[in-house]
């Protein structure tokens, strides 16, 4: 069973995000690559956030929520969104990318990517929570990109 695939150009699974990408620096979003999404998708979400944020800031930080994204979308390329996805608010009170920006040692982000049935009816700065709990029982397939990133 092929399942769905997220990859990125600028960093292997597991491997080490490169500095441009990081809130203090250029804050671009990496180049993403979708491939085998599965059929019966009506669009695509993304997450990223940061789960060692637990033991500094007491939370998982979130750095970037994206949904709707159509489901024959292959490249979310460098410092840009697709055509027709909707960004939500961040961590940082922000809406759109917010690039790694550990405040005490390496941490792990990871972009999850949703494979939907649906379209998600929600507006422009949606919350994780809002995003989460609108995917709920519409998730068809899931998959994880994870990246280390250091002070």
């Amino acid at each position: 069973m092929i399942t769905l695939i997220l990859s990125s150009t600028a960093f292997e699974n597991k491997g080490i995000i490169p500095r441009k990408y990081g809130y203090k620096n250029e804050n671009y979003n990496p180049p993403l690559k979708i491939s085998e999404v599965p059929e019966g998708t009506k669009s695509l979400a993304l997450i990223m956030d940061d789960p060692d944020a637990m033991g500094a800031v007491g939370k998982i930080w979130v750095h970037w929520i994206l949904w709707n994204i159509s489901a024959d979308t292959k490249e979310i390329a460098e410092n840009s969104i697709p055509t027709d996805s909707i960004e939500g608010k961040t961590d940082f009170g922000e809406i759109g990318y917010g690039g790694p920006a550990p405040p005490d040692k390496e941490h792990t982000y990871i972009f999850k990517l949703y494979a939907l049935d649906t379209k998600l009816s929600l507006e422009k700065g949606s919350t994780k929570m809002d995003i989460e709990n609108s995917m709920k029982n519409h998730i068809i397939d899931e998959t994880k990109l994870e990246g280390k990133y250091a002070p």
